[in-house]
């Protein structure tokens, strides 16, 4: 391959050039089919890039002459990811952090945590944060990010991977969810294996495709029983405690109340067990209760939670391996992963008695 003269184009466009003329690592990274992250690993010695990548961006930097900086900083930093999350709010954030750290802590990179908060301000002021620490990734656990960031997010050239437990698009990113359709099936079906036939559902945002892949578990499970779909059995909720609350008490004040209540998220679940309790019942006497999610906090409820797990701080592991093979310029196999639920049987659900 002959090298080119600076401001000579190659095939896709010109070379950039900084303000001395000379070859930026943007350019490079074009060339290369790299990040800018990959390059600038490469040009610093760093070991976690694969062979091939490193073969590839050195030969392109010897050909278009680029010229190495001396620093008089220290030559390494410290290694980070960051894991962004719409909110903190939440018990199951938790667990993915968990996971993240721990995948991160062995690969020796720290991790930094931020909470966007769904507000413009938010996510800019994270964004001025992520260019001066020069993260090595960036997961993402929210529902959607606006255009403009992500755009910004991809000029930065930082490796992203979307943690979606929630559902959410892709962003054009690897994504990682859950079985979440699967789970909502094996749910319900527990539920009519006892024998109940008037199930009662809680709905999380309708806006969130987790949600509607729960609650489409649900009308399965029912149509392959050959149990009639009643919609006045189904309230929204949000997955947090409050609506849960409100949706069992609104299912229980109805002429002919659901003999089991399957709530698409555990917060939800412990509301429908306060619910249930000021209304004089028992569970699982009275009400079989089955939520989503495992939360550390459903083995410890009386009685314990009958649940479905869904592996998040797995998620947030796979997430964390994954973002550093692409920060070590590695190729993904797949665009999107899904671990498996698992239905967990506890004591909160029980055989209807006729």
């Amino acid at each position: 391959m002959s090298a080119l003269r600076l401001g000579q184009e190659r095939p896709g466009g010109p070379l950039s050039e900084d303000e001395h003329g000379r070859i930026t690592i943007r350019a490079i990274a074009d060339e290369a089919g790299v990040s800018v992250p990959t390059v600038s690993r490469v040009i610093n010695g760093r070991s976690d890039v694969a062979p091939e990548t490193r073969k590839r961006v050195e030969e392109l930097l010897n050909e278009r002459g680029y010229q190495r900086r001396r620093s008089t900083r220290a030559p390494s930093r410290a290694r980070l990811v960051d894991l962004v999350f719409n909110e903190l709010d939440s018990p199951w954030a938790v667990e993915i952090i968990r996971g993240v750290e721990d995948a991160a802590h062995a690969a020796g990179v720290g991790t930094v945590v931020s909470a966007v908060h769904r507000r413009r301000a938010s996510t800019e002021q994270w964004l001025d944060n992520l260019r001066t620490r020069a993260s090595d990734g960036v997961i993402l656990v929210v529902s959607q990010l606006a255009s403009p960031i992500l755009e910004q997010l991809r000029h930065l050239g930082v490796p992203m991977v979307v943690l979606d437990p929630s559902g959410g698009p892709t962003m054009d990113a690897p994504a990682i969810g859950a079985t979440n359709w699967a789970g909502g099936l094996a749910a319900t079906e527990h539920l009519i294996s006892l024998g109940h036939s008037r199930i009662g559902f809680i709905h999380g945002p309708k806006q969130v495709l987790c949600s509607r892949a729960r609650f489409d578990g649900y009308r399965a499970a029912l149509d392959a029983a050959g149990l009639p779909f009643d919609p006045a059995l189904v309230y929204d909720g949000d997955f947090y405690h409050q609506s849960g609350f409100d949706a069992a008490a609104a299912l229980l004040r109805l002429p002919e109340p659901p003999t089991a209540i399957f709530a698409s998220s555990d917060q939800m679940a412990f509301g429908a067990y306060e619910a249930i309790r000021q209304a004089g019942l028992r569970i699982p006497e009275h009400v079989s209760v089955i939520g989503f999610d495992d939360l550390p906090e459903s083995r410890w409820t009386s009685p314990p939670l009958t649940t479905v797990r869904q592996p998040l701080a797995e998620m947030g592991a796979l997430a964390a391996r994954t973002v550093l093979e692409m920060a070590a310029g590695n190729d993904i196999d797949s665009p999107r992963l899904e671990l498996a639920t698992e239905l967990v049987v506890r004591e909160s659900t029980a055989r209807l008695e006729s």
